[in-house]
């Protein structure tokens, strides 16, 4: 079977299974993303080693699927900031800040605690609370969509939260690799500070002035399917500028520049396109990719304390940060508990983080496998408990009583 013939037969395995489990979770009353979770992590090495069985010989199809679903989430999270309202999400910036503040200081101050108590070597205990810190806000970001709340109060503060998020993980993360360096951190974190404002300053200037004015070009034109494929061409280059000029992750950037499109007249047009493309096909293989890259049977048994603490650190930690954020933002009991919930999942930010650990020799295998049990868990955790706390019914307004 030739390689192509192979990425065929495991792209329609993936989506079949995707829809398939999408749809027996629905059933039961869970978000589709959970039901393609685990589907992803039966269809992994944790069980069946879908991209490894014997008459599969391309080495490099893993690799190929998983660029595939970088692709889905880099659409998902566009296609989160073209359901928005600029001005919407402005409007909460007090709460993402508090929320994205906290719910980083919080989990990286209780992950090196931990460490500490725990007789970890220091760097090892600083590099876990940074993994603590990072979110990876695509699956609440889906689940919310699912559940038609993502332009809710808790959707725009959600989402503007995993921005603050994103970039204080991303300078502490700088911070600490300049300490390890050659003495001049100072400069390496102005660097770090001013390449953020750099990218957000010309991809917002680019979004208000230019895009409007390139739009209506584009739509004159007899061009085929022209104003989608723009969208496609300019969201990657905004993730390809998030991370190459704003040392952040791509999924930053392609947010950014659905709140950018969703000011052009050309939104609703560039809205069903995309979905299309996105949820029959690229979507679905992240979200199975996400299993595919875990294997449950490398996890170390003999770290399983250590794997668990992390995990209650990780829930609880997000949970009650990021939820006194969203309290001190205003926000009531409720809401700020749904906002805490949706930061729970680490994801494919969270590996990036820890891998970095590794690499750099600051994170032990044996703790890096308690990391990858942690994303894995509060990934799969987080849709459920999402939809759980969205079900809770809001309190009855107070009756005040007539005076007199």
């Amino acid at each position: 079977m030739s390689s192509f013939l192979q990425l065929a037969f495991v792209l329609a395995i993936i989506i079949l299974a995707a829809k398939l489990g999408g749809y027996l979770s629905t059933r039961i009353g869970q978000p589709s993303v959970f039901g393609e979770l685990l589907v992803g992590l039966l269809l992994g090495p944790s069980l069946i080693d879908l991209t490894h069985l014997s008459f599969i010989t391309d080495i490099h199809l893993g690799e190929t699927i998983s660029q595939l679903g970088e692709l889905g989430v880099l659409l998902l999270m566009f296609l989160a900031g073209l359901e928005l309202d600029l001005r919407d999400l402005m409007g909460s910036s007090k709460v993402s800040a508090f929320s994205g503040t906290l719910g980083v200081i919080l989990p990286v101050g209780l992950g090196l605690l931990a460490g500490e108590l725990t007789g970890m070597n220091f760097h090892h205990a600083v590099f876990l609370g940074l993994t603590l810190g990072a979110t990876s806000v695509s699956i609440s970001a889906q689940t919310l969509m699912e559940m038609k709340v993502l332009r809710s109060r808790v959707g725009l503060g959600l989402l503007g939260a995993a921005v603050f998020d994103d970039i204080l993980v991303i300078l502490l993360l700088s911070f600490y690799l300049a300490l390890q360096g050659d003495g001049s951190g100072f400069l390496a974190i102005l660097l770090v500070i001013g390449k953020m404002i750099l990218f957000f300053a010309l991809s917002i200037a680019f979004g208000v002035w230019l895009l409007p004015r390139l739009m209506r070009q584009t739509a004159r034109l007899n061009i085929s399917q022209g104003v989608i494929s723009l969208a496609i061409v300019i969201l990657l280059f905004y993730g390809l500028a998030a991370e190459i000029i704003g040392g952040m992750a791509a999924i930053t950037g392609t947010f950014l520049a659905g709140l950018m499109f969703s000011r052009t007249p050309e939104s609703d047009e560039i809205k069903g396109g995309l979905h299309a493309l996105a949820y029959s096909f690229f979507v679905p293989v992240f979200f199975i990719g996400i299993g595919l890259s875990v294997n449950v049977k490398e996890l170390d048994p003999s770290a399983l304390w250590i794997t668990l603490m992390i995990i209650l650190i990780a829930i609880l930690g997000k949970t009650l940060g990021a939820g006194l954020g969203a309290y001190l933002g205003r926000f009531s009991m409720l809401e700020s508990l749904q906002l805490g919930i949706g930061m729970v999942s680490r994801g494919e930010v969270g590996l990036i983080v820890a891998k970095v650990g590794l690499d750099q020799g600051l994170l032990s295998p044996a703790l890096f496998s308690a990391i990858v049990g942690m994303v894995l868990v509060t990934t799969l955790v987080t849709p459920p408990m999402l939809r759980a706390a969205f079900r809770v019914p809001k309190p009855p307004p107070a009756v005040t009583e007539p005076e007199g």
